[in-house]
């Protein structure tokens, strides 16, 4: 996601624009896009939390042979997100080399920000939403036809009251509370900001410490959208947002809890430590003007052992675990823990 930031008249605080494309992709097609393999494209980059999301329910579900997915750089003017790991800087797929393309072929005058993740339809060169939120859900719900066999339930029925309550608050106290932190625009929206941010993480300390996951005794999509914050905290969130009461390896339930699902298949071999340093102390000129990007921290840490399963919990339920990532969706070793 590129972040749209609005600090003028908010006494410094930031503001995140939430206005996205809210065209769904749905089983019956009621908003002109029906789910259909091969028909479509989720454009995303390893370093942003919210197209991570979509990476790591895509792999859990198994649905890459029903949509595939392309991968921007790390790095994006004030313009776009653009192709740049791709031979001549082209989505091979597209033919575009800037996602902004496929927004103003279906918007001609979109004046927003151009944010991944996005899908597009492929046969138009269109995209059809970015409303990252929702992505996810329809994954699980609408796409189901094409999940893999022992594919997760990662949105229980039972459980969605619950899912989305503990999402939302995810949402606007720590997906988005560090940045609350980072762009704040004076001392006294910061302070409140980091506040606010850490009184979540030690409400969510309090819960994780009896139970292994956020809702019921399975991975959930709460859980995936918790973890992907998590797995930026010490790389990024301590350090250039500010957020240093405490690095999460410092949280004793956080660290356990975030090493337990990145050791579990579909989680850390989502993550691109490399991409997501750069993405931020590259991009973010305002808070880091000399782009240096920190050689640390240490990351095999990412690796010891957990303890989590003495909680009990069922990862995947009854379903199992995804097989390996398929070739050219792999994190370089080098980039990971």
């Amino acid at each position: 996601m590129a972040y749209v930031a609005d600090t003028s008249e908010s006494g410094g605080e930031f503001n995140r624009d939430t206005k996205y494309i809210g065209t769904r992709i749905t089983a019956d097609g009621r908003d002109g896009y029906p789910v259909e393999p091969g028909r479509y494209r989720l454009v995303v980059a390893r370093a942003c939390p919210w197209a991570n999301r979509t990476i790591i329910v895509r792999r859990l579900l198994g649905l890459e042979d029903a949509l595939s997915i392309g991968f921007c750089g790390p790095t994006h003017d004030e313009d776009s997100w653009t192709f740049d790991l791709d031979p001549g800087g082209v989505d091979p797929v597209l033919g575009i080399p800037r996602l902004k393309d496929a927004y103003l072929k279906r918007f001609p005058d979109y004046d927003k920000g151009i944010t991944v993740p996005a899908i597009v339809d492929v046969p138009t060169g269109e995209v059809v939403t970015n409303d990252f939120p929702q992505i996810t859900l329809d994954f699980s719900t609408e796409w189901t036809q094409y999940h893999r066999d022992g594919a997760p339930d990662l949105y229980p029925e039972k459980h969605r009251d619950e899912i989305d309550e503990v999402a939302q608050r995810i949402y606007t106290e720590i997906n988005n509370g560090v940045y609350r932190c980072g762009f704040a625009g004076s001392q006294e929206a910061y302070e409140m900001a980091y506040d606010r941010l850490f009184f979540a993480l030690d409400l969510l300390s309090e819960r994780l410490d009896g139970q292994r996951y956020l809702v019921g005794d399975t991975i959930t999509e709460a859980d995936v959208r918790l973890f992907t914050t998590l797995a930026r905290f010490d790389p990024v969130y301590h350090g250039h947002f500010k957020c240093n009461r405490a690095k999460l390896s410092e949280m004793p339930v956080l660290w356990a809890y975030a090493r337990d699902l990145f050791q579990t298949p579909g989680f850390g071999d989502t993550i691109d430590f490399v991409q997501i340093k750069q993405h931020y102390y590259i991009v973010h000129t305002d808070i880091n003007p000399t782009r240096i990007v920190p050689k640390g921290p240490e990351l095999s840490n990412w690796l010891t052992p957990h303890g989590r399963e003495s909680l009990g919990g069922r990862p995947f339920g009854d379903g199992t675990p995804p097989g390996p990532v398929r070739e050219g969706e792999r994190v370089p070793a080098e980039h990971s823990a």
